[in-house]
């Protein structure tokens, strides 16, 4: 358990922008812990996880530079269920270590906790003060990832049919971020909701 006197926990689908909203409440004070960055650096050269991955998967799943070769993996756990287990095996663990150094390291005003598969836990939501959910419509999602990724659209589909629905996320939500247009429309909904989480850990 991470303990915090006042924590949240923010998730969205792929392409939500949720890194970007988490930015813009970082710029304002708060803490970020992003569990997608934690894995990241973890699965990069020489990260903390790479002996587990190429020792269980072999050499072939590793970059020139000895990174974590992410199309082969990501092809190999969506055709391979056996596979994703054995990789969160590997990387589950080492990421709720990393994630609690850096809970208890935080300075900030409060804590932000990113975390993609909050939905999917089943875990995380009682870990947490709140649950933010950053959302627009699937569409929008869609157009994005291949954009932002170069993906096409049948792989950008098939990620997301693996994240939770984006019901299932605004079920799950105490606080939603509409991201379907512009910064300029994030800046509004970012400032009030800073301003709720900030009074609410003072008073925490």
């Amino acid at each position: 358990m991470i303990a915090t006197p006042f924590s949240i926990g923010l998730t969205g689908g792929i392409g939500s922008g949720k890194s970007l909203v988490a930015d813009m409440f970082a710029a304002l004070g708060a803490s970020l812990i992003d569990t997608d960055r934690i894995a990241h650096q973890l699965t990069a050269p020489e990260g903390g996880a790479m002996p587990a991955i190429a020792e269980e998967f072999g050499p072939e799943y590793l970059s020139p530079s000895g990174a974590l070769d992410r199309e082969r993996m990501r092809a190999k756990v969506f055709s391979d269920p056996g596979a994703k287990r054995r990789l969160e095996a590997i990387l589950h663990p080492l990421i709720r270590i990393e994630t609690e150094r850096a809970a208890n390291e935080a300075q900030g005003l409060y804590r932000i906790f990113v975390v993609p598969l909050l939905v999917e836990s089943g875990s995380w939501k009682a870990r947490v003060s709140r649950v933010l959910v950053v959302d627009c419509p699937e569409a929008l999602q869609i157009e994005r990832v291949m954009a932002r990724n170069g993906m096409l659209e049948p792989q950008v589909r098939a990620i997301m049919a693996a994240q939770a629905s984006r019901e299932q996320r605004l079920a799950a939500a105490d606080d939603v971020i509409v991201n379907d247009a512009d910064i300029a429309a994030l800046t509004p909904q970012v400032e009030r909701l800073h301003a709720q989480y900030a009074a609410a850990a003072k008073a925490a």
